[in-house]
């Protein structure tokens, strides 16, 4: 015994000189990474910002400034997937992990990085060859090689594959880290040793690596975007005779719209609105005038959600900006941490139509839909949804005692409304400005940027400039993720497109009974089922390509499609066990899951009758569209 401790008493020491070395070379790397993709979404801002001035005010164009843009933009979208990486925030599922015991979640925690280095190592070539055959291809504003955008693949993948190394050499469990990566070269070597009977099975591939496949790995925690990306590599590798580099083209293709764009913009307005006060102060102009109310401030809750993702389009930084203002005093009144958690996932899933939602910019993008059609059919579905939580409110808190709430005065109201009218104005503002041809629905962000700027400086007097490099680096972060799982998908659904399952999917929905009805019905209940499982903007960029041609073929507006799909998504979305929007609420209020459960099977089922009334009254969506 007291040799084993002798023999053990010198290692610690180099053990804690390892890690520390280790700690010092991945915060090394993370700076490395952090600083430029903050500076590019800056970078991104001021590019935009001068376009809309110098076209708008000045009556000049800038020829290059989207083709610069869109330079920057995949970078960004490459280096926020890095930083999201490094951050553990890529989008995955956990509903399964956390059941698990620990010794299996370590395990599964290392298959996920396992399959991160297989997809990234994977890529890495094909994503090379692919930026060296841009070196051919000239910009036709700038007049530059088009390497110089292409070169975000390998670079990224290079920066992602040198960050899954150090984590498998931080990894303290080395026996599960040799397990995955154990587990990752026998599954490869099974599909090349199976590869000439996978060439014999035909469209039974299909159920292979993008049902069963795909399954195992998202319920196993891999991220999304690196589950779909080997799925999709595998399929075309061992089934069909594709390059690699079609993957690769494919993901750019999918992370190239200028009109995704709008995603960091809108991500980091979002931050922005918090910070500056503007959220806070739309708040408390909402519980003065209904803070007296039986249930009021659960009724300010949904109206306060309904604003605010009118400015920033995030989910995450809507229910950020609105929980820390408005809990504290709920839960002084008595209200139930299970209901109120409760209450803010459904809000969540209430909200996904306003714009500018980062749905409605993703269907735009990847559907051919005018964003601005979206953008004005998602208010009135969102309202209705909003009515129906509220119609339960009102019941479950009927009998509520506010013996010792004070009413606000019409005088304190009167002022929380004049303090609240620049930040009420936002989403007027940036309505008004896609509307008047000012600015692009990707432009549009800029204006509302400076707005909350301005508005935070010189109006709210509200503006912690130390925030601002971790918000920009939150940007990046949620937007290389959100964009990798849009390439990713991008890519798979050309496969299956490839492979003739579109065309065998829209026979099956043309035939189904009930005509438009039925395609409605059968497609709201696929997506709340793919809302809950895939998360919200891969079940769209994934399906919704497929869907919308069928859709337009039965007779159904593609913009009420759109809507039904959405607020579909967004049910399953925020909907527990396995949406993630639930747990997103639960970590941002700080309840715990266990709590809302019983709750929000009411508020589930008001969300569900408000979205059978957007089915069968089409007029909701698209009543305020101008007629061709």
């Amino acid at each position: 015994m007291h040799l084993e401790l002798a023999d053990e008493t010198p290692a610690a020491p180099a053990l804690t000189g390892r890690r520390a070395r280790l700690k010092w070379l991945d915060d090394a790397l993370g700076v490395a990474i952090e600083v430029p993709a903050a500076l590019l979404v800056v970078l991104e801002i001021v590019v935009l910002l001068s376009g809309v001035v110098s076209r708008y005010v000045f009556h000049q164009p800038i020829v290059w400034a989207d083709e610069l843009a869109s330079i920057l933009f995949l970078w960004l979208a490459m280096l926020g997937a890095v930083v999201a990486y490094r951050r553990a925030e890529h989008m995955r599922m956990t509903a399964m992990v956390s059941l698990a015991s620990p010794k299996a979640r370590a395990f599964l925690d290392a298959v996920s990085l396992a399959a991160g280095l297989v997809f990234i190592g994977l890529l890495l070539e094909p994503a090379y060859e692919f930026a060296s055959e841009e070196l051919f291809v000239q910009t036709p504003a700038l007049e530059i090689t088009n390497a110089w955008r292409a070169a975000a693949l390998p670079v990224g993948f290079v920066l992602m594959l040198a960050i899954a190394v150090l984590r498998l050499v931080e990894s303290a469990d080395w026996k599960a880290s040799l397990g995955a990566l154990l587990l990752a070269g026998l599954v490869v070597g099974g599909l090349v040793l199976a590869e000439p009977t996978l060439r014999t099975l035909g469209n039974w591939n299909l159920l292979i690596f993008f049902v069963l496949g795909v399954g195992a790995l998202v319920f196993s925690g891999v991220p999304i975007a690196f589950a779909f990306g080997l799925a999709t590599f595998g399929y075309l590798t061992f089934t069909t005779r594709a390059p690699s580099m079609v993957v690769v083209g494919r993901m750019d293709e999918g992370m190239s719209h200028l009109i995704l764009l709008a995603v960091p913009l809108f991500v980091f307005l979002g931050l922005l609105i918090e910070m500056t006060g503007m959220a806070r102060a739309m708040v408390g102009f909402l519980a003065a005038l209904l803070g007296h109310v039986r249930g009021g401030l659960h009724y300010v809750l949904v109206g306060a959600m309904y604003l605010v993702s009118g400015i920033s389009g995030s989910k995450a930084a809507d229910m950020a900006a609105v929980a820390p203002v408005l809990f504290p005093e709920m839960k002084a009144r008595g209200a139930k941490e299970g209901d109120l958690v409760a209450l803010l996932a459904a809000t969540g899933a209430q909200t996904e139509t306003i714009p500018p939602s980062l749905v409605l910019i993703t269907i735009g993008s990847v559907t051919g839909v005018s964003i601005t059609a979206l953008f004005t059919g998602g208010l009135l579905p969102g309202l209705v949804l909003g009515v129906t939580l509220c119609l339960l409110v009102w019941w479950r808190y009927r009998n509520e005692d506010l013996s010792h709430v004070r009413r606000a005065s019409w005088g304190e109201i009167g002022r929380a409304f004049v303090i609240a009218i620049p930040a009420l104005a936002l989403p007027f503002v940036i309505r008004a400005a896609v509307v008047e041809g000012v600015a692009t629905a990707t432009e549009v962000s800029t204006i509302g940027i400076v707005y909350a700027v301005l508005a935070g400086l010189l109006i709210y007097r509200q503006f912690d400039w130390k925030r601002l490099y971790p918000m920009l680096v939150s940007t990046a972060s949620l937007s290389g993720a959100i964009l990798l799982i849009i390439g990713a998908a991008t890519g798979m659904a050309w496969a299956l497109t490839q492979s003739g399952f579109s065309q065998s999917l829209a026979v099956i929905m043309k035939g189904l009974p009930g005509g438009a009805l039925g395609f409605l019905i059968v497609s709201a209940l696929a997506f709340i089922v793919l809302g809950s499982v895939l998360e919200g903007i891969p079940a769209i960029v994934l399906f919704g390509p497929l869907l919308f041609p069928i859709a337009r073929q039965v007779g159904v507006h593609e913009v009420h499609y759109a809507m039904v799909v959405i607020l579909a998504m967004g049910v399953g979305l925020f909907a527990p066990p396995f949406g993630v929007g639930y747990y997103a609420a639960c970590a941002i209020s700080r309840i715990h899951p266990d709590a809302g459960i019983r709750p929000i099977i009411g508020y589930i089922l008001a969300l569900l009758a408000g979205l059978v009334v957007v089915i069968l009254v089409p007029w909701i969506s698209i009543g305020f569209l101008t007629a061709p």
